[in-house]
């Protein structure tokens, strides 16, 4: 490739790449919730200046993975059932809103992605596979979030989403709460596929993100979690 061909922009930031190795290490559980990020040792680790991790901290502290606090001491935070609770109501709110901006795009051609992916869904959770469970849901969720048209929206879900599975992210599941929201997915594409706009909305708001009616399997969930973190941590 000539020289001219090339594209000026190769590699991302140091900062972008600060930022992604510190959420893989918190995917992964390297990072545990209530452990301190030392910068000192952070940085020598990594063979970069604070300033590109303390520029990526403060990205993390703004979408609330952790709180940097007084003499230098950043701590990861620990998910509260509060905090589950504020973001259900945020994701349901946001995601009725952009199904609401999104529905006149919505045709047949996306109906049958959504109606494939759930299958694909299905077919994940009969083989025990989560991780592949959830790339194939926020893929049926983006077939709409997509088309909203509303990248602020889309940042904040993003953001959430992560927040909620990714921290760290277990290796088991409830399979009884997946099985259940994929006939969640089912009775929305059903709703789609009628017109029902308001009720898809609703749907999605109200059954879909609800904390009240996706509790029981919360607590499930995440009673899981905060056990497999203070296994790690003794």
């Amino acid at each position: 490739m000539a020289a001219e061909d090339r594209p000026l922009l190769n590699f991302k930031s140091l900062k972008e790449q600060v930022y992604e190795y510190l959420r893989e290490a918190m995917r992964r559980g390297d990072l545990l919730p209530g452990s301190v990020i030392d910068m000192e040792v952070t940085s020598k680790r990594l063979g970069v200046s604070k300033t590109p991790l303390r520029d990526a901290l403060l990205q993390l502290e703004m979408e609330g993975f952790v709180s940097i606090l007084p003499r230098r001491k950043v701590e990861v935070n620990v998910l509260t059932l509060q905090d589950i609770r504020n973001y259900y109501e945020i994701i349901g709110a946001l995601e009725s809103t952009a199904l609401l901006q999104a529905f006149d795009k919505i045709g047949e051609g996306e109906i049958r992605t959504m109606e494939r992916l759930n299958a694909e869904m299905k077919e994940a959770i009969e083989n025990d596979d989560f991780d592949l469970y959830y790339a194939k849901n926020l893929n049926y969720h983006d077939v709409f979030l997509s088309r909203c048209g509303n990248e602020g929206l889309l940042r904040i879900v993003n953001t959430l989403k992560k927040r909620l599975y990714d921290f760290p992210r277990q290796q088991g599941f409830v399979k009884e709460w997946e099985q259940a929201s994929i006939g969640e997915h089912a009775a929305l594409i059903g709703l789609v596929k009628s017109r029902n706009r308001e009720e898809a909305a609703a749907h999605i708001r109200d059954v879909h993100w609800s904390f009240k009616v996706q509790e029981k399997f919360i607590l499930k969930y995440y009673a899981k979690a905060a056990a497999a973190v203070e296994n790690q941590a003794t």
